[in-house]
């Protein structure tokens, strides 16, 4: 039997991250984030929810939640879905976490939006000076790999690319 195992959330981070690296050397983070649901019950009335979920970022991209990311910026994250268990007292526990390979900072640059230039005072990246940024990281505008003297055709996202 085929599985398949893809999560994609847009939410806001619930605390700022903090940034630890393993003995290997490896950059590891958590962060919180909150995933608001607004639904329509069958009396009519609007109803929200607000999903809390742990998502766990390692190497490059928790490096750049560690240094751009702070409670409260809107998020896009891509993952999976891993259980951890542990065993506490005689009694076993679980819990359901996402393990984020992939990141977007959401909102704007300059404030607005939720986390442009936050208590850290740097505003998020376009980008690394000298190069594309890792593949991990995907800017809010899109990254179509072109340098300012290259293909300066529609950009990324336009109504251009819209079927109707």
């Amino acid at each position: 039997m085929a599985s398949f195992n893809r999560v994609i959330l847009l939410g806001n981070v619930t605390r700022d991250p903090e940034l630890r690296y393993i003995s290997s050397g490896t950059a590891v983070t958590d962060i919180g984030l909150a995933v608001n649901d607004r639904r329509k019950t069958p009396t009519g009335e609007w109803v929200e929810e607000t999903t809390f979920v742990d998502v766990t970022l390692w190497g490059r991209t928790a490096e750049i939640a560690g240094e751009y990311v702070t409670k409260g910026s809107p998020l896009l994250i891509e993952g999976r879905l891993k259980l951890d268990t542990w065993e506490k007292d005689g009694k076993k526990n679980s819990k359901l976490r996402v393990v984020g390979e992939k990141m977007q900072l959401l909102g704007s640059r300059s404030g607005g939006g939720g986390g442009g230039d936050g208590p850290r005072g740097k505003a998020r990246p376009a980008g690394r000076a000298g190069g594309p940024p890792p593949d991990d990281f995907e800017p809010a505008g899109g990254y179509d790999g072109a340098d300012a003297g290259g293909d300066q055709s529609a950009p990324v996202g336009s109504d251009d690319d819209i079927p109707f």
